[in-house]
């Protein structure tokens, strides 16, 4: 499986608001700015976070945008479900729709595909924007 721009870039603008937490709400231009992303693409990348309730938008001047719960409580899964979609390696062990084969009684490879769709779970669901964000204040 590989992941698409949104959720790298997506992931990128999520860590830049944990960051600037402390500071208020962080309008686009800044996440923008700070993570060398496209303001029109972030706009579009933010919609799923915000309706998946990942992040809040403050309107007026000293509007932006703030993390929808605490740091600790968002997953680096919960933010690539957000805005890719169930993590899956094929289409016959999606989580929320699997689609169903004339071989999955008796396919050994279906096997393989759970346990590596369960392997990169865990993998992204150990790590929250907190974890992600004590990691990037360590970095000179």
């Amino acid at each position: 499986m590989k992941l698409s721009t949104k959720g790298r870039y997506g992931l990128r603008a999520m860590l830049e608001i944990a960051l600037q937490h402390a500071k208020g709400p962080v309008p686009i231009h800044v996440i923008a700015e700070h993570q060398n992303l496209s303001s029109r693409y972030l706009e579009q990348l933010l919609i799923p976070l915000k309706q998946n309730g990942l992040v809040k938008s403050v309107r007026g001047s000293q509007g932006g945008y703030i993390l929808g719960r605490e740091a600790d409580k968002i997953t680096v899964g919960d933010i690539i479900r957000a805005l890719e979609g169930p993590i899956s390696p094929v289409d016959c062990v999606n989580e929320l729709n699997p689609d169903e084969c004339d071989r999955a009684e008796f396919c050994v490879t279906r096997r393989i595909w759970s346990k590596l769709r369960d392997s990169m779970n865990q993998v992204l669901d150990s790590y929250s924007l907190e974890d992600l964000k004590n990691e990037a204040t360590d970095v000179p």
